[in-house]
């Protein structure tokens, strides 16, 4: 099997792990027979699997098969190529700040008003992560990379429809009112006058963050998937086990303080 083939199939197998597992009827069941803090786990170890496969894949056959749009070759297409993996980075980082607030962390149990970054798109996350892969998918030399980067751009649209579907159902009314405020395309809701720019709510230092951590990668881009691409997979594993483990840590402390209040 040629290696772009094999590389759709992963990212096959990612989603509809990724985003199969989490929908509504599997993710009944499954928390009935493992618990919740069960079911994280299990989905936790086979996304990490699944997100190995493909990474370490990609970083084994980058350099083989067709060409891909290379559009680097283009000297004014390039800047913009890499500004707009900047941009991803940075809204990538910045969205980070205020997750914990948001209805899209894993122990949210409220919907709050949108503000800062969430005025201006809902799934900052997942935004600039888009812009992030599809700027690397359009200057891929092979298309094999532009396969691989792309998948990240379709996995974040489809996961985040299928968070807001989640969500949705999870508080009703709240969200749909959240919905209808906030906008999943940058600055589309502000456009449409259902959101206004809060300059003081902006995590500036979120996103001054992510444009150093995007210059100081691009100082090693050349050997970031290295060796399997071991160093990519423990960074995004190892930030993905911090949040569960914070999930489950704010989960225990829900539970002992209503026991202590008894006291």
């Amino acid at each position: 099997m040629d290696p772009v083939t094999t590389m759709a199939l992963l990212w096959t197998l990612f989603g509809a792990t990724h985003i199969g597992l989490t929908t509504r009827r599997l993710r009944e069941k499954a928390v009935d027979r493992l618990g919740e803090g069960g079911f994280t786990l299990l989905f936790s170890l086979i996304s990490a699997i699944a997100f190995s496969a493909l990474v370490v894949y990609y970083a084994l056959h980058r350099t083989e098969g067709p060409a891909g749009l290379a559009l680097a070759r283009f000297d004014w297409i390039r800047p913009i190529g890499v500004g707009l993996i900047g941009m991803g980075v940075a809204l990538l980082a910045a969205s980070l700040v205020a997750y914990r607030s948001s209805p899209m962390a894993l122990a949210s149990n409220e919907v709050r008003p949108p503000e800062g970054l969430a005025r201006i798109s809902r799934h900052a996350f997942f935004v600039g992560l888009s812009l992030f892969a599809l700027a690397h998918a359009l200057l891929a030399s092979k298309l094999i990379g532009t396969v691989f980067f792309g998948g990240f751009a379709v996995v974040s649209i489809l996961g985040a429809l299928h968070q807001d579907r989640k969500l949705e159902a999870r508080f009703g009314r709240p969200y749909t009112a959240y919905l209808a405020a906030t906008s999943f395309v940058l600055f589309a809701a502000v456009y449409s006058e259902r959101q206004y720019i809060v300059w003081r709510e902006i995590p500036w230092l979120g996103l001054a963050t992510g444009f150093a951590i995007a210059f100081a990668l691009r100082s090693v881009h050349g050997s970031i998937l290295n060796n399997g691409g071991a160093w990519f997979i423990a960074a995004t594993v190892a930030g993905a086990g911090v949040e569960i483990l914070q999930y489950f840590v704010r989960r225990r402390r829900k539970r002992v303080e209503p026991a202590a209040a008894q006291i």
